[in-house]
């Protein structure tokens, strides 16, 4: 059985390399293992170690701290999101990245018009 903090970090690991656009081949070859194992390490698993964490961390252009970040607050915000419209791991969904990836691609501008348009699109659903 995977430990939930097994799962959260691998769920950051994902998350981050998914951000930045980097396959899971990619990251394996950087830290130097088989994208198999980035699989394992994604899903919780399998228990990354400290060095390995280390070299992810290096290769993702991230703190080692940025793994564990909202580990205390995941059983509070399950509680609260329970009868939310939005999912409880947002990130975790490949779509909401890539619209996060998009929107940021934007000029500042017309993100500003496509964000006023979708909190007015909201609002009439």
């Amino acid at each position: 059985m995977t430990h939930p903090v097994d799962v959260h970090v691998g769920k950051r690991v994902r998350h981050r390399r998914w951000l930045i656009g980097m396959t899971q081949q990619q990251l394996a070859e950087r830290v130097g293992i088989k994208f198999q194992q980035i699989q394992k390490y994604e899903t919780g698993a399998n228990r990354i170690s400290a060095s390995r964490l280390w070299d992810i961390a290096d290769a993702l252009e991230v703190p080692v701290s940025f793994f564990f970040e909202g580990l205390q607050d995941t059983s509070a915000e399950e509680t609260a999101n329970a009868d939310s419209a939005v999912p409880n791991d947002l990130l975790g969904d490949k779509e909401a990245l890539d619209l996060v990836r998009s929107y940021y691609a934007i000029p500042e501008n017309q993100r500003r018009r496509l964000f006023e348009l979708a909190r007015v699109l909201s609002d009439v659903a």
